[in-house]
């Protein structure tokens, strides 16, 4: 990386270093190269005391070489943690290479002939449903499913589809709606939505398993190489979403969610969205489906939620995603968790 690179990833959430910071480290450098120590100076685009969301923002400076600008880096790196590259905080950046490195850590789980993969999801919803009157009604609903994928990943895969159930606090009316489209989801035949599915190499409704576009029984053309993994992942997710980087990380989170990616790819995965601009730790105490871990988020280009991916640290596996409300909107405030997913993953003898 040159030196030009490595400052524009600087931040502007970090305020500048104190003066006695900056004349110590200077006086240090300035003596290896042989030059008398000056007045501290004070770093471009960098004011005391200024600090602002994490997203990235173009900056202007004005430097009389590269190599000046980059002693001016090293000056400020003895006391102030910069980010190596243009993407996500450099608080988010360390937790996603831990859990790159703790994936790599990790056996994957061992399936042997006539075992099961089971990935149990949980998942809270939105759901609304428009009357003859005209009046739409609202609600919050939960959903399960359990996915059995074969130790050979062509072979026979089960699909159980639970069905959904508004959560208690939904009105009468609400619960009344809910159980109404229960009723029309539970159809017979290849139009079957609840209930037990079965297709070989996972390929329901006729649609083949794939990751990134690429089939899920041969991941070996995806990219490992971070930089080239979002470059491939931007290109893969061009025209959807309301950003680039939005859906690129949604789209490492679908493929994460799977519980099939296979442990080189998955650590590649969490490296190229720690590339991300925006992307920040958003919680390292965080429950979902009862279990704890580490949060990184991106938040909506008007800044009214942020979409959440959730790991173990330990292992790096996906424990769950959701999606926060970040602005105060009628009956519902700030903070609120508006949709959740949670995944869990384990070996088991049998399918249904």
């Amino acid at each position: 990386m040159d030196e030009l690179t490595l400052l524009r990833g600087m931040r502007n959430d970090i305020g500048s270093a104190p003066a006695t910071t900056l004349a110590r480290n200077r006086r240090k450098v300035m003596a290896t190269v042989g030059a008398a120590p000056t007045a501290p100076t004070e770093i471009p685009g960098q004011p005391a005391g200024t600090t602002v969301r994490p997203f990235m923002i173009r900056r202007r400076l004005v430097l009389a070489s590269a190599a000046a600008v980059f002693l001016v880096g090293v000056m400020v790196a003895a006391d102030v943690v910069l980010p190596s590259h243009p993407g996500a905080t450099a608080e988010a950046v360390e937790v996603l290479d831990d859990a790159a490195a703790a994936t790599l850590k990790t056996s994957n789980p061992l399936v042997s002939p006539g075992q099961y993969l089971k990935i149990e999801t949980l998942e809270l919803t939105g759901s609304s449903f428009v009357g003859d009157d005209g009046r739409q009604l609202s609600w919050q609903e939960t959903t399960a499913a359990q996915i059995y994928v074969p130790a050979d990943l062509e072979g026979e895969w089960v699909w159980n589809r639970e069905d959904r159930f508004p959560i208690d606090s939904a009105s009468p009316e609400a619960k009344a709606a809910a159980a109404m489209l229960r009723d029309s989801r539970r159809t017979e035949g290849p139009g079957l939505i609840v209930g037990i599915h079965r297709a070989p190499g996972g390929a329901f409704y006729g649609q083949a398993q794939t990751i990134l576009g690429s089939p899920l029984t041969d991941t070996s053309e995806l990219p490992r190489d971070p930089q080239k993994l979002l470059d491939h992942i931007y290109d893969f997710t061009k025209g959807q979403g309301k950003t680039p980087d939005l859906r690129a990380f949604g789209a490492i989170a679908e493929s994460l969610r799977t519980g099939v990616v296979p442990a080189d790819l998955r650590a590649s995965l969490f490296q190229a969205a720690a590339l991300i601009p925006g992307v920040v730790v958003a919680d390292r105490q965080a429950t979902i489906g009862g279990r704890e871990g580490i949060a990184v988020g991106i938040t909506t280009p008007d800044g009214s939620n942020r979409n959440d991916l959730l790991f173990d640290p330990s292992t790096g596996l996906m424990i769950g995603e959701r999606w926060v409300l970040l602005v105060d909107v009628p009956d519902t405030s700030a903070g609120t968790v508006t949709e959740w997913s949670s995944v869990r993953t384990s070996v088991v003898d049998s399918a249904p």
